[in-house]
């Protein structure tokens, strides 16, 4: 045997080694399913190389041992959940039929939230009215201001924000806001972000980039806060799909205008949202704030229940698909979802599918044009199984529906962050509020049904005389879920 065919064969053996080694790291991880560990070891056999360094660089939900670590000992270390110092008990006590009370226990084991009752909302305009309100209240603020957005730009909305923020600050008001790493970050890189900060705004990024080279090696660079959360003087909050900028979102300009919906909330379902905010500040910030958290609240009034579900790659996993999939069960007259992204798991597609099999009037609405064309072909793969089941989709015209909105039987609504795709399941920190009233809940749905005003009707005829290249493309890209 020659030197050169020696060292040959050692490397293809080192290779192999290595391939397998990788391979049996797929088949141990925790928390994969079985269709996902498939997809993962036929993409590393058939492409060796770039199965593997894909594998390790976007196969595993890591955000680095260092902040797993550190986040884990701030929740250890935070008051109660369940209390709320000076309420009135009975006033928080939330009145929710018993037929949907396991909704709220199925939220109640994400994060040991219990529904709170107590709260008054109401469904916002549109993008420029969300803001407007958002600023008014800011200006008015007396204490603190609390703000954390997956993206924020600095286009007309953004800068209202942040002049709204300078002026509280200004007025001693606190101000502490969060901007996610990526989503943010021509913002975060902006003389803006600079400029609050001068005006004594405190400011912080959520999940930094840093080194685009050696990033990798911390954690996956594409595990992102996409969590939307605003909290005044602990007492009002904000929940919905709006990110801080202008509805024309110049970074994406042809998909305009994107569609959101906002709830402003007041009452003591802002102690929740406060609860998520502070895990987040104190992961990122060396500033201990859990004294908020312990504070009184004031006086209860009546008002609806109420609960803040929050996600993420560090909470129990499984948590966002399993609170869609129970109130998809839950459902006995109408189920009405909208949703910009739509990649389930096969139990998502399955309760999905049983809500109209079942007879209960099933409605989805997806955007017509999607700004991520690789989700928008993997969505309409399911299409003829949805239509078959007797489920009715509409495809939305007018721009990019953005609003991420489930309601229930006249009586429930869960409205936030979260998309019922595997990235906001699995990756993505989110925050959603799970409630309990019929009026907000009416609210909603006309919102949704003036959604409805402006899409088209997808049949199973039209589905069904699509041409065999798109729907191989559909379904080829539907066969990278789970590697997603």
């Amino acid at each position: 045997m020659t030197e050169y065919s020696f060292f040959s064969t050692l490397g293809a053996l080192l290779l192999f080694l290595v391939h397998l080694a990788v391979i049996a790291r797929v088949i141990l991880r925790p928390h994969r399913e079985p269709a996902s560990r498939i997809a993962w070891i036929v993409m590393i056999i058939a492409l060796p190389v770039v199965g593997m360094v894909s594998y390790l660089l976007l196969g595993e939900t890591n955000i680095g041992r260092r902040r797993v670590r550190r986040m884990r000992e701030i929740l250890a270390g935070m008051p109660n959940v369940a209390g709320a110092p000076g309420a009135d008990a009975s006033a928080l006590q939330a009145q929710i039929p018993e037929c949907y009370a396991h909704l709220f226990r199925v939220g109640h084991s994400v994060n040991g939230f219990e529904p709170v009752g107590g709260n008054r909302g109401r469904l916002l305009l549109d993008s420029n009215a969300s803001i407007e309100s958002l600023v008014a209240d800011i200006d008015a603020a007396k204490d603190h201001v609390h703000l954390i957005f997956y993206i924020w730009l600095a286009d007309n909305n953004g800068l209202k924000v942040v002049e709204a923020l300078k002026r509280a600050a200004a007025r001693k008001v606190t101000c502490r806001v969060m901007a996610d790493g990526l989503g943010s970050r021509t913002m975060i890189d902006s003389e803006h972000w600079k400029g609050m900060r001068d005006a004594r705004v405190h400011v912080a990024t959520a999940l930094p980039i840093g080194n685009l080279l050696l990033r990798p090696l911390l954690g996956r660079i594409d595990l992102r806060n996409h969590r939307k959360i605003v909290v005044i003087d602990d007492w009002i909050t904000y929940c919905g799909s709006q990110n801080c900028a202008d509805p024309e979102f110049l970074i994406k300009a042809k998909y305009a205008p994107w569609v959101d919906a906002l709830m402003r909330f007041e009452g003591p379902i802002a102690r929740q949202n406060q609860y998520l905010f502070a895990g987040d500040w104190m992961a990122h910030e060396d500033e201990d704030i859990r004294e908020l958290l312990q504070r009184p609240l004031p006086p209860g009034e009546p008002g609806f229940a109420a609960q803040v579900i929050g996600t993420g790659p560090t909470v129990r996993n499984s948590a966002m698909p399993e609170v869609f999939e129970t109130l998809m069960y839950a459902a006995r007259r109408e189920l009405f979802i909208t949703t910009p992204y739509y990649v389930p798991d096969e139990a998502m597609q399955i309760a999905l599918c049983a809500s109209a099999y079942r007879g209960v009037e099933t409605t989805i609405i997806f955007p017509a044009r999607n700004d991520s064309f690789i989700v928008q072909a993997a969505s309409r793969s399911y299409y003829a199984d949805l239509l078959a089941a007797g489920i009715r989709i509409f495809e939305f015209e007018g721009g990019l529906l953005h609003t991420k909105s489930l309601t229930l039987d006249g009586e429930i609504t869960l409205i936030g962050s979260a998309n019922m795709d595997r990235r906001s399941f699995d990756l993505n920190y989110e925050n959603n509020i799970l409630l309990c009233d019929s009026a907000l809940t009416a609210e909603m749905r006309r919102r949704q049904e003036t959604y409805l005003t402006q899409s088209h009707e997808v049949t199973a005829e039209m589905v069904a005389q699509w041409p065999i290249t798109r729907r191989l493309w559909n379904n080829a890209i539907a066969m990278l879920g789970p590697v997603l």
